[in-house]
C-alpha cells in the first residue's frame, strides 16, 4: 500500500463540501478552524452524472455527506491529487474506501449522528400519520377554502407490519404500542425469538403484507435484500392499506409500486427514498397524488448535521496538521 498522499506545500489546500443541496453545512460547524490552512468551497447542486472526476479534479481534499454523490474507484482512480475524504457516518456503501485507501487516500470518519439516531423512526412515523389521517390533503383543501373533505383511519387496534426489526425497526415497534397497535415483523433472518425481545409478533412474509394496515422498511440494502418487495408482495396488501420507505429505495420493485398507486391497489406509499438520488422532475411517482414524497429527509436534521459536520471539521483540522482523526482502518 502507497504511503498517504503528502499536502501541498507552496498554497492552501482546496477543499470541497459535497451535496450541500439545502446550503445549511457552513453554519453546522466552526468550519473557521480550516481557513488558515485551506480554501473551502461548498456545492449545493448535484454533480453532473459522469462528470464527477472533472468537477473534483482541482481538490485536495472533499467532505462528504454520507451515501449521497457516489464516489466509486473508477472516479478516485481519475483523482491523482485527491489526498483526503472526510466521509460522514461510520460506513459509506457508495463510497470504494478500500480503493482510497490503495491509492494513499486518507479516509476519516465520524463518530454517528449524535442524537440523530433516530430522526428516520420519527420521520416514518410522520409519514404514518399524516397518510392516515389525509394531513397533506386536508392541508391543500383549507388553503383552497374547503373545509372537511376527506375521512382518515386511527391508528388504535390497526396492525403494523415492520420488513426489518434491527435498532430502528425495534424503535418503530415500541411507539407502536404507544399508539395501541399489532405489531408483526419479518425479515430474512428473523426468528421468533428475535421478533419477541424487538416489540413484535413474528410473521412470515405473506402473512405480513396481506394481514398489516401499515407495513414500514426497515432493512440494510445489499445484494439479498435489492427488489425484497415485488409485485407479488404488494398485490397481497389490503386496498387500505399504507407502505412506508425511509430505509433505501431499491428495497422495492419501482415499477411494481407505481402500478399499485396508478391502479389504487393500495391507499397509498409514503416514500423518502429513491432509486436516483436526487429524484429527477419528470419521475412519474411525483404525479401520484396518492404517494407522500420526501427528499430523503431521513437523517436529514440539525442534530444529525452538527455531529457529521463537528467530526469532519475537528478530522479536517488534523489532517492539515499532519495528524488525521478517525481514520478509517482496512
Amino acid at each position: 500500500m502507497p504511503d498517504d498522499r503528502p499536502l501541498p506545500r507552496d498554497r492552501k489546500a482546496r477543499i470541497a463540501v459535497l451535496d450541500d443541496y439545502m446550503g445549511v453545512a457552513h453554519r453546522m460547524a466552526d468550519w473557521s478552524r480550516l481557513e488558515d490552512r485551506a480554501e473551502l468551497t461548498f456545492l449545493t447542486d448535484p454533480l453532473p452524472a459522469g462528470g464527477v472526476a472533472e468537477a473534483l479534479a482541482p481538490y485536495d481534499a472533499i467532505c462528504l455527506l454520507r451515501e449521497r454523490t457516489p464516489i466509486p474507484g473508477d472516479v478516485l482512480r481519475a483523482l491523482p491529487d485527491l489526498k483526503a475524504i472526510a466521509m460522514t457516518g461510520r460506513r459509506n456503501r457508495t463510497l470504494d474506501d478500500e480503493t482510497a485507501r490503495d491509492l494513499g487516500i486518507t479516509v476519516m470518519t465520524t463518530e454517528g449522528s449524535g442524537n440523530g439516531i433516530y430522526a428516520t423512526v420519527e420521520l416514518a412515523w410522520g409519514h404514518i400519520i399524516a397518510l392516515m389521517r389525509c394531513i397533506p390533503e386536508e392541508n391543500v383543501a383549507m388553503h383552497k377554502g374547503a373545509w372537511q373533505t376527506r375521512l382518515g383511519s386511527a391508528l388504535y387496534g390497526r396492525t403494523l407490519g415492520l420488513v426489518g426489526l434491527g435498532k430502528l425497526g425495534s424503535r418503530m415497534a415500541g411507539v407502536a404500542q404507544a399508539f395501541g397497535m399489532n405489531v408483526i415483523a419479518w425479515s430474512p433472518n428473523l426468528t421468533t425469538e428475535r421478533a419477541s425481545e424487538g416489540g413484535a409478533e413474528y410473521a412470515d412474509k405473506a402473512t405480513l403484507f396481506a394481514e398489516a394496515d401499515v407495513i414500514s422498511l426497515h432493512l440494510v440494502l445489499g445484494p439479498s435484500t435489492r427488489g425484497i418487495v415485488g409485485a407479488e408482495d404488494l398485490g397481497r396488501m389490503k386496498s387500505d392499506a399504507i407502505l412506508v420507505n425511509t430505509s433505501r429505495g431499491p428495497l422495492v420493485d419501482q415499477n411494481a409500486l407505481l402500478e399499485a398507486l396508478r391502479t389504487r391497489s393500495i391507499r397509498g406509499a409514503g416514500i423518502d427514498v429513491y432509486d436516483r438520488e436526487p429524484l429527477p422532475a419528470d419521475h412519474p411517482i411525483r404525479d401520484m397524488d396518492n404517494a407522500l414524497l420526501t427528499p430523503h429527509l431521513g437523517y436529514a436534521t440539525q442534530e444529525t448535521f452538527r455531529a457529521f459536520y463537528g467530526d469532519c471539521v475537528d478530522n479536517l483540522d488534523g489532517w492539515l496538521d499532519g495528524a488525521p482523526k478517525r481514520v478509517l482502518e482496512g
